[in-house]
C-alpha cells in the first residue's frame, strides 16, 4: 500500500507498521504512540484519535496533523487483532508536498499584501493615483475570480490547461462562440464557464438544447409570438432572446436546426433583429450567443444541410473539447472527484480506488466521454458495501453485449421467408433497441448516437413499438 498503517493498542503502544511507514518514521514498534507519532503537545492528547475510536467515536472525516517533519492526513478505525486484542489502525497519507505547496502560495500572498501596501503609502493621495490603483486591484481581483472557476473543470492535462487558458482569452469579448466535441466531452460546462468569465455574468443566462423542440416551437421559443399567431396564442409571449437581451443565450445542438430556423438566427447575428411570429414588427436586441454541437458543421455546409454563411457568423471563435481518449491523464482526477462528489450523495465511506481499478478505467477507451465516466463511477460507489470499491462494483461496457455473429445468422435464416424492407426493419429495431439500452432508455442520448433527431426516433419507436421504460 502506499499509504502508511500503524496499529496501536489500548495501552498506546505500537504493535505494526506497515514498510512505508517505518520508511517515514523509523520503526517504533513497542513504543508509545503519544511521544513518537505526534509533536503537537497537550491538544493532541486532548484530541488524540486512538482514544477517540477507542471511546467509540466513529471517525467520519479525514484528519490532518503534522508528525516530526511529515505532514499527513489520517483516519482511524477499530481493528480486531488475530489475539482477539481491540486494536487502533490509522491510515495516513503523505501530503507534505501538498501543505509546503500552500505555505508557499500564502508566504507568496503575504508579500503581495505586503507590497500593494507599501505602494499605497508611498503613492501621493491624487484622485488620479487612486484611480490608477483601483483599476489595478480590480484587475487582480477579475484575474483570481476567474481561475476560481477553474475547479469546475476537472483535468490537469496540457490539453484541458489549453482550454482553459482558451476560455479566459475569449470570455471577455462579446464574439460569437461556437463549441465543438463528441457527446458527453462536456459542452455545456465549458459554456457555463464562459459566461462565469465574461463580463455580462450578472446578465440573464439561458440555455437552449434546439434537438428537444420540434422546429414550429423552437421558433416561437426563441423570438416569440403574438396573439393569434396560431391555434392557442391567446396573448403575446415574448422570446428567449427578449429575455435575455443584455445577456447570454446557449444553444445547444445547433446543428439539428432547421434551414427556416438557421435564416432567422442568421438575421440576429448579422442585426441583433428579431420578428415574433405572426408579427411584422423588428425589435433589435443585444445578446451573446454560444452554440454548441457534436456534429461536423464543415460536412453539413457540403451538403446542403446548414448555411455557410450561418456557419461562418458562428464559427468566429470555435472551441474544441478533446474526447477523453485523447486525454487519459486526466482520468484519475475525474475518477477521483466523482468517488467524492457521489459519496457524499450517497452517504458511503468509500476511501480510495484500487491501482487494479484505475487500471481498468485507463484501458477504457470511453466512448461515452465523461459522462460515461461519471455513470461508472456513480454505479460503482452506489453498489459498493464497503469502504473500498472492489472489482465487481466498477462496471464497465454493455451488460448484454449484442452477439453479432448469431444475429447475422438469424437473420441470413430469414432469407426467402421475409423482403428486404422487413429485414431492414428488424435490423433497424435491433439497433435502436441496442442503443437505448446502452443509454439507460435515454431517447435523447441514444438520438445524439444515431444521428437523428429525438421527434424522428420516437416515430421510429412507435412503429416498432419499442417502449423505453421496458429497456431498462
Amino acid at each position: 500500500m502506499l499509504e502508511m498503517v500503524v496499529l496501536i493498542g489500548k495501552d498506546f503502544i505500537i504493535e505494526y507498521m506497515n514498510p512505508n511507514a517505518v520508511s517515514s518514521f523509523g520503526d517504533l514498534r513497542g513504543k508509545l504512540c503519544r511521544e513518537n507519532l505526534c509533536n503537537a503537545g497537550d491538544r493532541c492528547r486532548q484530541n488524540c484519535p486512538v482514544r477517540q475510536t477507542l471511546a467509540g467515536e466513529k471517525q467520519t472525516e479525514v484528519q490532518e496533523t503534522r508528525i516530526g517533519e511529515v505532514y499527513v492526513e489520517y483516519t482511524s478505525v477499530l481493528f480486531r487483532g488475530y489475539r482477539g486484542d481491540t486494536l487502533v489502525m490509522l491510515v495516513m497519507r503523505d501530503i507534505s508536498e501538498r501543505i509546503r505547496h500552500e505555505m508557499q502560495m500564502s508566504e507568496f500572498h503575504e508579500n503581495l499584501g505586503a507590497v500593494l501596501r507599501d505602494k499605497i503609502s508611498e503613492l501621493d493621495e491624487t484622485e488620479k493615483v487612486q484611480e490608477k490603483l483601483y483599476k489595478e486591484i480590480n484587475v487582480l481581483k477579475n484575474k483570481l475570480h476567474k481561475r476560481s472557476f477553474a475547479d469546475d473543470m476537472i483535468g490537469s492535462s496540457r490539453r484541458m490547461r489549453d482550454l482553459r487558458d482558451m476560455v479566459y482569452q475569449v470570455a471577455e469579448s462579446d464574439a460569437t462562440i461556437l463549441i465543438t466535441g463528441e457527446s458527453g466531452t462536456g459542452k455545456e460546462l465549458v459554456a457555463n464557464m464562459i459566461n462565469k468569465c465574461s463580463l455580462r455574468n450578472d446578465k440573464p443566462f439561458l440555455k437552449v438544447n434546439c434537438n428537444t423542440i420540434n422546429d414550429n416551437l423552437l421558433e416561437s421559443d426563441l423570438f416569440g409570438y403574438e396573439k393569434g399567431a396560431f391555434t392557442g396564442a391567446n396573448s403575446r409571449q415574448i422570446g428567449k432572446f427578449e429575455i435575455v437581451n443584455g445577456g447570454t443565450l446557449f444553444l445547444d445542438e445547433i446543428g439539428d436546426i432547421s434551414q427556416r430556423m438557421q435564416a432567422s438566427l442568421l438575421r440576429v447575428l448579422q442585426n441583433g433583429e428579431i420578428i415574433r411570429v405572426g408579427g411584422n414588427k423588428t425589435f433589435t436586441v443585444d445578446v451573446r450567443i454560444i452554440a454548441a454541437t457534436n456534429v461536423e458543421l464543415e460536412k453539413m455546409v457540403e451538403s446542403g444541410r446548414f448555411r455557410l454563411d450561418l456557419y461562418y457568423r458562428l464559427n468566429i471563435i470555435n472551441i474544441l473539447i478533446p474526447p477523453l481518449r485523447d486525454r487519459k491523464e486526466d482520468i484519475v482526477d475525474l475518477a477521483t472527484y466523482f468517488v467524492k462528489k457521489y459519496r457524499k450523495a450517497f452517504k458511503k465511506d468509500i476511501d480510495f480506488l484500487p491501482d487494479s481499478l484505475i487500471q481498468r478505467l485507463l484501458q477504457h477507451d470511453w466512448p461515452g466521454n465523461v459522462r460515461e465516466l461519471e455513470n461508472v463511477i456513480q454505479r460503482a460507489v452506489l453498489m459498493a458495501k464497503g469502504s473500498i470499491i472492489t472489482d465487481k462494483d466498477l462496471f464497465i461496457g454493455s451488460q448484454h453485449p449484442v452477439a453479432q455473429n448469431d444475429y447475422i445468422r438469424q437473420v441470413c435464416d430469414q432469407f426467402g421467408r421475409k423482403s428486404l424492407k422487413d429485414l431492414t426493419a428488424d435490423f433497424e429495431k435491433e439497433i435502436i433497441l441496442q442503443c437505448l439500452k446502452k443509454n439507460e432508455a435515454n431517447v435523447l442520448e441514444a438520438a445524439n448516437e444515431l444521428k437523428v433527431g429525438k421527434t424522428a426516433l420516437y416515430s421510429k419507436m412507435k412503429r416498432y413499438r419499442l417502449n423505453p421504460k421496458n429497456t431498462k
